[in-house]
């Protein structure tokens, strides 16, 4: 019987090579770069992380908000140099990176592009602090056709607390929602969230000085001591979690991105319904973020 005899990749021209490994993943280019010397060349070329990139990457770069330009010497360092550390565009108002696994499009609306009712409280930078207010209400619409085509999205508040001063913001719940606009079908499904990191131990701290760290001291008792026991669904609730930059976020929903050119997406968290006031949320964006 004959042997059957195997193909040597490693015969194959660099460039077909390159294309071969293009069709792939960006985490199957850096594994096959461990082949051999010629994978390696191939793997590394802007043939293949140019096919990763998105389509109109350099349009995007070029809307960075920066003194100096984004400076790359190779697609592939591009590439994980959005990865890592997103950059600013649109004079600032929003950020921009790339999902390292994919290489599809994470966007942050940033607080001054946000809708947030109350909106005359002061503006620090790119983040917004509540200032002594009764009544949340934050809104922030994406175009669909920036973000990537066919894939779902999970949007998420990012956030965090002042060191001193923040209150009322653990008393109920607030609802979310992220849904299609200008009529389109799909979406819009409000669901509670919990901006105290952890709503269960609002009843086992009553007694405490401090709740969380969310109730001046002042407002413990005529505030704090009146809250009734958390229903089921209260506990069920979903609560922030800290990211790794320190600060934190909370999932709104998500939504499947085939809209098109004309469609649009918008996000909220309202807290409404108690009237207690509230102070200490320091609002980074909401950020979109392939599931």
């Amino acid at each position: 019987m004959k042997k059957k005899s195997r193909m040597d990749m490693n015969v194959l021209p660099e460039g077909c090579i390159s294309n071969i490994i293009s069709l792939s993943s960006p985490g199957d280019a850096c594994r096959s770069s461990l082949v051999s010397s010629t994978f390696r060349w191939a793997a590394e070329s802007d043939t293949v992380w140019d096919r990763f990139l998105p389509s109109d990457y350099q349009e995007i770069v070029s809307r960075s908000f920066s003194p100096s330009p984004v400076l790359f010497s190779s697609k592939k360092e591009l590439y994980f140099r959005l990865c890592n550390t997103p950059i600013l565009i649109d004079q600032g108002h929003k950020s921009f990176g790339l999902e390292k696994r994919s290489g599809k499009k994470c966007y942050m609306i940033g607080a001054r592009e946000l809708s947030i009712v109350w909106g005359d409280t002061p503006m620090f930078s790119e983040v917004a602090e509540l200032l002594n207010v009764c009544w949340l209400e934050i809104h922030g619409k994406m175009e669909t056709r920036i973000l990537s085509p066919k894939t779902t999205y999970t949007a998420y508040l990012v956030f965090k607390f002042v060191e001193d001063g923040t209150y009322g913001l653990d008393f109920n719940p607030a609802e979310v929602s992220v849904r299609y606009v200008a009529g389109v079908e799909g979406g819009g499904k409000t669901r509670p969230v919990y901006l105290s990191p952890d709503f269960t131990q609002r009843q086992q701290n009553q007694n405490v000085p401090r709740q969380l760290g969310l109730v001046s001291r002042r407002r413990r008792l005529s505030h704090v001591m009146r809250l009734p026991a958390p229903t089921a669904s209260e506990r069920e609730g979903q609560h922030p979690k800290e990211r790794v930059d320190r600060w934190m976020e909370i999932e709104m929903g998500e939504f499947f991105n085939d809209q098109g050119e004309d469609g649009e997406v918008e996000m909220s968290l309202t807290e409404v319904k108690g009237c207690n006031w509230k102070a200490g949320l320091v609002i980074q964006g909401i950020e979109l973020r392939p599931r």
